[in-house]
Parts: C-alpha cells; structure tokens; sequence
C-alpha cells in the first residue's frame, strides 16, 4: 500500500458505476489502486467508464446486469467468489427515482421498480456478499440515500419512502456486525449534485450552481481510509 495507491491489492464492487456518482466512485477507486467490478444494466455505458479507468493505468471489470432481476446478485456473487477471495469494498449507489407525485397519485409500476432496485437489491446484496466482505481484514460497506429518506418531503414519498428502507437496513447491518468483524458499514447523503437524476427531479435548475460527481467520490475515497465507527453517517456539503 503506498499514500497514492492506498487500496492496491484491494477488491471494490460499485453498482451503478455507469454513470453519474458511482462512476464517479469506481473512477476515483481505480485511482486510489483498487481493482473496481462495474456493476449497471448498460454495457456500453460501462465501457466508456472501463476504458477511463484504463486509460488513467488503473484496472476494472464490466459486470452488466439488472440488479432487480431474480437471482442475479447471488449468480454475481458466485462469479466474484470464484476470481477473489475477498471483497474489500461495497459501495451500493444505483436507485431509481420514480416520478415526483402526490403519495395518493403515486404509479403502482414505478413504485414497485423503486422498491425493487432501492430496497431489495440492497438486501440481496448484502446477503450476497456478506460472507466475501468478513473475509476481508477491513471490509468497507458505503450507501449512497437521499435526505428525503430521513425528512419526508411533499411529492417525494415514494423515492423517500425506499430511501427510508435503504437507511434502515444498513443501519440494522452495521448493528447486526459490529461485534462479529472489523466490517463497517457507512451512510453517505451526497446533497445536491450535478446527476441526470437530479436533472429529472429539477428541471429548471441551473447544473452548474450544484458541486460534480467527482466532489463526492473524492470524500468517498477520503472516507473509506480513515477509521469510521460503523453505522457512521455523513452529508456532503459544498
């Protein structure tokens, strides 16, 4: 391990890394020496991050999949066991925002895709890799929520709501293994920043009065090196 490549020889899974903050993470990841598993529905998005992080000397691999789809955390799971022994970082960043509404006007469709990718993705991966991350001397565990998951908002029920779930189950995850390992889980609340998410949900809102992707994955990666209790919690201002 050397001060620039603080995570050489380390293993990171980041979901959605084709875009916005977890590509963003998975870059600056790369950088910081750990090999990154790029996991998003898209593989040619997946593949302009792959070439960026090999362009920039660092090393990844592409696992396109749908995280909602039956069984494939635990097929993913199985392949990422069966190259490493370990799984030093998790960092969960894809969610899905469904449309801004009324809770009484809430799309039962949409509802159920947010409920599916928010809430039991994040459950079927943490079952997934729970065995691969104890195995590491310092496994890492960081959530990407929303401060609607805490604060409900109007017209955000139904994307607060999941992030209400997302927070409580790694909540309850860092309780459940904290005495059991040196596994530590952390909640990270970006705040305001420059995604197509964002975009989606205000529209007329200028992107350059709101910080880049790269602001919070930097803190991502200053985080995950120093010595956070585990259930640790954090906004990113600025």
């Amino acid at each position: 391990m050397s001060q620039t490549k603080p995570f050489e020889g380390q293993t990171a899974l980041v979901t959605g890394a084709s875009r916005g903050i977890g590509a963003a993470t998975a870059i600056a990841l790369a950088k910081a020496g750990a090999h990154v598993i790029l996991t998003a529905r898209k593989v040619k998005a997946l593949e302009v991050i792959e070439d960026e992080i090999h362009a920039a000397g660092g090393t990844s691999t592409i696992a396109p999949l749908d995280l909602t789809e039956p069984d494939a955390v635990a097929r993913l799971a199985s392949a990422i066991a069966g190259r490493w022994d370990a799984l030093d970082i998790l960092c969960i960043s894809a969610a899905y925002l469904p449309e801004l509404t009324p809770v009484s006007q809430i799309d039962p469709k949409q509802f159920n895709q947010a409920m599916m990718t928010n809430v039991v993705a994040t459950q079927a991966l943490l079952a997934a890799f729970d065995k691969l991350l104890r195995r590491a001397p310092n496994g890492r565990v960081i959530g990407l929520t929303s401060s609607v998951g805490a604060g409900p908002r109007a017209f955000w029920g139904a994307y607060g709501s999941t992030k209400a779930a997302f927070d409580n189950l790694l909540d309850t995850y860092a309780s459940e293994v904290e005495k059991l390992s040196p596994l530590r889980v952390a909640i990270v609340d970006p705040g305001a920043t420059r995604t197509e998410m964002r975009a989606r949900a205000y529209p007329g809102e200028n992107p350059e009065t709101v910080k880049a992707p790269e602001v919070v994955a930097d803190r991502i990666v200053k985080l995950l090196q120093e010595d956070f209790p585990t259930g640790h919690r954090e906004r990113i201002d600025g």
